[in-house]
């Protein structure tokens, strides 16, 4: 198994209250040319947690942090014109601590993050250092 330093949080970037599943991002991102789904887990709006890319494989998430790190992503991060809004549905908000926290047990000493750190991006649309 790799080593993990950090999960990093980040948003579909899809209008609020649109689902999208495993393999609707597995489709775009094939499309540009990665292997599949850059993202270790999904949220849906029902704060289901769903498995994307294997824990195992590095991520494609993080341009210079997939090699350490686990991608998740919520579904949502932006209202009905695109602009960046936090569209966590309180679902989203459980299922997220949840998993983070579970992370963080079989990942001891990772970070969190939000992709917004790393890239000049908006996502996931809201301060996770304010939020956690």
């Amino acid at each position: 198994m790799r080593k993990i330093n950090k999960i990093i949080i980040h948003c579909s970037a899809t209008p609020e209250g649109r689902e999208v599943s495993v393999r609707e991002i597995d489709g775009w991102h094939r499309q540009q040319g990665y292997n599949g789904i850059g993202y270790h887990y999904l949220i849906g709006l029902d704060g289901s947690v769903n498995a994307g890319r294997p824990e195992a494989n590095i991520g494609a998430h993080c341009r210079g942090h997939n090699r350490d790190s686990i991608g998740v992503c919520y579904v949502g991060g932006c209202d009905a014109k695109m602009k960046p809004k936090d569209t966590r549905t309180p679902q989203q908000r459980t299922a997220l601590r949840r998993l983070v926290a579970e992370l963080q047990g079989r990942y001891p000493g990772a970070t969190l993050h939000g992709h917004n750190e790393f890239a000049a991006k908006a996502c996931p649309s809201f301060d996770v250092g304010k939020d956690w």
